[in-house]
């Protein structure tokens, strides 16, 4: 009886060890040959903050609805009700609205092929081995390129044929992809090509880059600035209250320790007369 729990407890274990592998792997095949670029930290600058939201407000609720965020939540980086009124509720909704937009799920399925998402908790949901989601997410935004070859002439270095255009090319401007050859070394070998790469791997490298054609309403360096600032409210959105669950923890952690103090001296009291 005993040898077969053990035999059964083995098999569980094996078994959950290869999803977890597997898993791993499918999370990493997302982002497999892909560099992820650092996002900036925006999680306490309250400014940027409240520029990524009228970023996303403006560019991004033409389609995707935040529908685990209430606009009353945005009051906790700095803006008051009547900002959010003014600025950010442009459907005639309420300050304790969620963040949902008019578009019919079965009407955006037919127009674009498939339901945008959801972004409430996007920035989580893109994370894996090769980043985190804001990393990710900061990366996508930044990698589009025009690509005549797809049906809406966009491309992404991050989501090869991505389904969705780029939303923000009239503020990012034109850019096209182009393969850039380094050679490593001073040997006489050419590194111009695919082909020189395949046939020197270790010595010629070859790196997928973006150049600019037409330039933006922005600069290379504000665009840059301005997907800082919307990861970091989408990474705020997916946990509003972060900083705060943070700060009470340390509290409940140091009450836990001061609490297993006195218990652990209370119990040797107990029992010290006890032989």
């Amino acid at each position: 009886m005993s040898s077969f729990n053990l035999k059964n407890i083995t098999q569980k274990i094996t078994t959950i060890a290869i999803t977890l592998t597997i898993g791993s792997q499918i999370a990493f095949a997302s982002s497999e040959g892909i560099v992820l670029d650092k996002a900036p930290d925006r999680s306490k600058d309250l400014a940027g903050l409240q520029r990524g939201a009228k970023t996303f407000v403006n560019y991004c609720m033409g389609c995707h609805s935040a529908v685990n965020m209430r606009y009353s939540t945005l009051k906790n980086i700095g803006l008051s009700e009547e900002e959010i009124s003014k600025y950010l509720i442009f459907s005639g909704g309420k300050v304790a609205d969620t963040m949902t937009i008019a578009m019919d799920a079965k009407d955006a399925k037919t127009w674009f092929g498939a339901t945008p998402p959801d972004l409430s908790v996007i920035a989580r949901a893109k994370a894996s081995e090769a980043g985190s989601g804001s990393d990710y997410l900061y990366t996508y935004l930044r990698k589009y390129y025009k690509d005549e070859q797809t049906e809406s002439t966009w491309n992404n270095i991050a989501y090869p044929n991505v389904a969705m255009p780029h939303p923000l090319w009239e503020l990012q401007g034109e850019y096209v992809k182009e393969e850039q050859y380094t050679k490593i070394g001073d040997a006489d070998w050419k590194c111009e090509s695919h082909a020189d790469v395949e046939k020197h791997p270790h010595l010629c490298i070859e790196k997928t880059v973006l150049k600019q054609i037409k330039p933006g309403k922005l600069t290379p360096a504000e665009y840059d600035s301005l997907i800082a600032d919307l990861v970091g409210f989408l990474d705020y959105m997916a946990e509003p209250h972060r900083h705060e669950r943070q700060k009470w923890g340390m509290w409940v952690l140091l009450f836990l320790g001061i609490f297993t103090l006195a218990a652990w001296r209370l119990n040797v009291a107990y029992w010290k007369d006890i032989k």
